[in-house]
C-alpha cells in the first residue's frame, strides 16, 4: 500500500526518516522539522491506518509496517536513510534494522520497546476502540504522552494531540494494537548492525524507561539517554534536548 508522506530539506541531503507514535501523525515531529531541515532530507509518514494514509482491513504485522516503510523508501529512489521513530514508529525501526540492514544507515530509537509488557491491555484497547472509537481512549492515552505539570501548562497542545488520536482510523488503530500486543522483536535486537541510539523519557509512563533499557544491551555498540521532565512523546515536551541528540547521533560525533 501507499503511505502518505511528507519530504522537506535539501534534495542531496542525507536522508532522515521520522516515524510516529500509535495514535499521531507526520505533525507529532513538527517541533524537530525546523533544526533537521537544514541539515537533512526529512521524510515524514502516516502509519497505516493512521492520518492521511489508508487504513486496509486487520490484521496487520510488524513486517507488514516495515513492508510500508521500504516500499515508500523504493518510490522515493532512496537506497539507505537514517531512521528515527517513537514508540511504534521506533518497534518499525528495530524491525527494518534487523531485516533490511542495508537500508538503515544510523538508527534512533525513542520511547519505545522490543517486548510490551501487558499485552491483555492492547487486546483490550483495540476492542474498546473497535467498539466506540478512538475518541473513547483519548483522554488516558493522552494523559500518558506528557507529564502532569507540562501538560497543564500547554492546555492547547493537550486539545491538539487529543484530536490528533480522535482523529485517527478506528480499525487502523486497533490493528495497530494487535502489532503491539503481539510483538517480540528481543532476538532481533542483537542482529542490528546500525549505530544505534535509544532515548526514553525518564518519566514515560506509557512504556518504561526500563524498555530502553534493555534494548540498548542488547543492540550491539548501542547506548541509552534518559530525558528529564518528559513522557512518552519525549521530542514534544524537550523538543531542544531531543533534537540536539538526534543530531548528534547521526553525525557521528561520539563515534
Amino acid at each position: 500500500m501507499t503511505l502518505y508522506s511528507t519530504v522537506d530539506g535539501p534534495a542531496d541531503a542525507p536522508v532522515l526518516v521520522l516515524a510516529n507514535s500509535l495514535g499521531t501523525t507526520v505533525d507529532m515531529w513538527e517541533p524537530q522539522l525546523p533544526a533537521l531541515v537544514e541539515r537533512y532530507r526529512v521524510v515524514r509518514f502516516d502509519t497505516r491506518g493512521h492520518g492521511r494514509s489508508a487504513a486496509p482491513p486487520g490484521p496487520y504485522t510488524i513486517g507488514d509496517l516495515g513492508g510500508d516503510v521500504l516500499a515508500l523508501l523504493d518510490d522515493l529512489g532512496v537506497a539507505r536513510a537514517h531512521y528515527c521513530g517513537l514508540s511504534l514508529g521506533g518497534m518499525v525501526g528495530m524491525w527494518l534494522a534487523a531485516h533490511a540492514p542495508e537500508r538503515v544507515d544510523r538508527l534512533v530509537l525513542c520511547c519505545t520497546s522490543a517486548r510490551p509488557a501487558a499485552p491483555e491491555s492492547w487486546a483490550h484497547r483495540a476492542a474498546t476502540v473497535r467498539a466506540e472509537g478512538t475518541g473513547a481512549i483519548a483522554d488516558l492515552v493522552v494523559s500518558r504522552w506528557l507529564t502532569p505539570g507540562y501538560a497543564s501548562r500547554q492546555p492547547d497542545l493537550v486539545v491538539r494531540l487529543r484530536a490528533m488520536l480522535a482523529g485517527t482510523h478506528a480499525e487502523g488503530y486497533a490493528s495497530c494494537c494487535g502489532v503491539i500486543e503481539t510483538l517480540d522483536l528481543t532476538a532481533a535486537l542483537p542482529r542490528i548492525t546500525a549505530p544505534t541510539l535509544v532515548v526514553h523519557g525518564a518519566d514515560d509512563p506509557a512504556i518504561l524507561p526500563s524498555h530502553g533499557a534493555d534494548i540498548a544491551a542488547a543492540v550491539p555498540g548501542a547506548r541509552l539517554t534518559l530525558v528529564r521532565d518528559a513522557a512518552h512523546l519525549a521530542n514534544v515536551e524537550q523538543t531542544d534536548v531531543v533534537t540536539a541528540l538526534i543530531v548528534e547521533h547521526l553525525r557521528g560525533d561520539r563515534e
